[in-house]
């Protein structure tokens, strides 16, 4: 097992990464079980629940526990699902006390840990993602929230986990498109900040697509300590956090255009990716060769690096300007840069952008 510690001050907490950590036990409580307070509120899916639920259930030690299972899938992220986790924990009168433990991939600890957010104020959670996305980008730094049809994460909050415990062990049950899509989010954070890490994945991208739990490990760590020193730097987003949604808005486009759930959250943004680097080329932040590099390792990791058929220029423009990035009227962009490289603006020309957008849509 590695571990790796958030600093935020009061609210720090330790990152676990390892094989068969669900399972890893300090007499009586497992690493999960040992940061509840008093008592544990397991918020899983039906997916998950028949496979790990149990046994994270008997990590709780002699503390009171209760769970909730949530249909599966981004087309239930919001509030209508969130209600039953409020339901579950005033029905089972938790209070401050509680802890909420949040077992699933980034749609479970989305809405887990807004529920811990706005329950009463506020209170514990745990991150407990079975996700390869989950593991190396969404269960840490404390954005949570849910969907609404106009647009993707507009409600939610920062709430900061009080541990993760990622076990890659659980990956091996998995969707090999599930898997991909958590690529997604690991080669961005060799773009925007480490080119090393670049540079490792295209060499360690084999490895990696055989499920190779020595190179998922490390690339769950490397990917969770970019995250980390990125969000004590700049917790609440107000400058260089924005740079780990390159390709988001594009994809958050695509996702809710699409309807949530009918393209994965990694697919949209591959797909995203590609339309960034289509636009830094168009800018001249980037030339021909970066790009290509770009695109050979998103393909190599089974994704995407085109919008959907039939998507148009007008659907993406119309979605994208309700996007959390835009400010005072303007739409800022994650505009990649040399491999390691890339900045947040919006002092583009808006042609390339048009032209860029034009070159992956069908129609106007």
């Amino acid at each position: 097992m590695r571990t790796l510690d958030i600093d935020l001050g009061d609210r720090s907490y330790p990152i676990h990464i390892g094989s068969g950590v669900l399972d890893n036990h300090k007499g009586a409580t497992s690493l999960i079980g040992e940061r509840v307070k008093r008592r544990a509120m397991i918020v899983t899916n039906e997916t998950i629940a028949p496979l790990y639920l149990e046994r994270v259930l008997a990590g709780m030690g002699n503390k009171p526990s209760a769970h909730v299972v949530l249909p599966d899938g981004e087309a239930h992220k919001n509030l209508a699902t969130l209600d039953t986790v409020f339901e579950a924990l005033l029905r089972e009168g938790f209070d401050r006390g509680g802890t909420i433990v949040a077992l699933g991939g980034g749609v479970i600890g989305d809405m887990a840990g807004f529920s811990a957010a706005s329950y009463q104020r506020g209170i514990d959670f745990v991150q407990v993602p079975t996700t390869l996305l989950a593991q190396v980008d969404s269960s840490v730094g404390g954005k949570t929230g849910v969907n609404h049809a106009l647009g993707k994460n507009m409600i939610g909050a920062f709430h900061q986990p009080v541990s993760v415990v990622a076990d890659v062990s659980t990956l091996d049950t998995l969707p090999d498109n599930e898997y991909a899509a958590g690529l997604a989010e690991v080669i961005k954070y060799g773009f925007i900040i480490d080119a090393a890490f670049f540079c490792w994945l295209e060499d360690s991208m084999d490895a990696l697509l055989a499920r190779d739990q020595k190179a998922i490990i490390e690339a769950v760590y490397r990917s969770c300590e970019i995250k980390a020193r990125v969000v004590e730097a700049d917790e609440r987003e107000h400058g260089q956090r924005a740079l780990l949604n390159l390709g988001h808005t594009f994809g958050h486009a695509i996702e809710a255009a699409m309807g949530y759930g009918n393209w994965l959250h990694g697919e949209a943004v591959s797909a995203g990716t590609a339309m960034a680097l289509d636009l830094a080329v168009r800018l001249e932040e980037i030339d021909e060769s970066v790009r290509a590099r770009g695109l050979d390792l998103l393909k190599r990791a089974g994704l995407p690096v085109h919008a959907p058929d039939n998507m148009t220029t007008n659907q993406f423009l119309s979605f994208m300007q309700r996007d959390k990035k835009v400010t005072d009227g303007q739409l800022r962009l994650v505009i990649p840069g040399p491999i390691g490289r890339a900045r947040v603006g919006a002092d583009y020309d808006p042609e390339a952008l048009y032209a860029t957008l034009a070159a992956f849509c069908s129609a106007a």
